[in-house]
């Protein structure tokens, strides 16, 4: 078994997309209407056959609560890999990306936390 998908929960799907290509430097791979939005997916340009992140529409008031809660205690959503933490920040820094935690040591790692505009903070981790 293996993971091929995982979502993550959106305010804008479009803002979404737009944050995470032109930002985060992701590459958009699915992008097909189902309904009233899209089935919408980003993957890492290292690895375009590798996992799918699911930019899914907060349309309901449980995904909703679950996104609002989980930024308002400062818990990111999720979490990626970074080569070089201290450049990737300097880098997201210099375009308007908002940290809400600098690099810092952890033990093995160094993390950094960013706000996603979507309604998320993201943890950043390079160890």
């Amino acid at each position: 078994m293996k993971i091929i998908v995982t979502s993550l929960f959106v305010v804008d799907q479009q803002q979404a997309l737009e944050f995470y290509t032109e930002k985060l430097g992701f590459v958009k791979k699915e992008d097909v209407p189902a309904g009233e939005f899209r089935w919408l997916t980003v993957v890492s340009p290292q690895d375009e056959n590798g996992v799918e992140l699911v930019l899914e529409p907060n349309n309901n008031d449980i995904a909703r609560e679950y996104q609002q809660r989980l930024k308002a205690a400062g818990i990111p959503a999720t979490m990626f890999g970074v080569d070089n933490l201290l450049e990737t920040y300097a880098n997201l820094t210099a375009q308007g990306v908002h940290f809400t935690m600098p690099p810092t040591e952890a033990g093995f790692v160094t993390i950094a936390v960013l706000d996603d505009t979507c309604g998320n903070l993201i943890q950043l981790v390079q160890g």
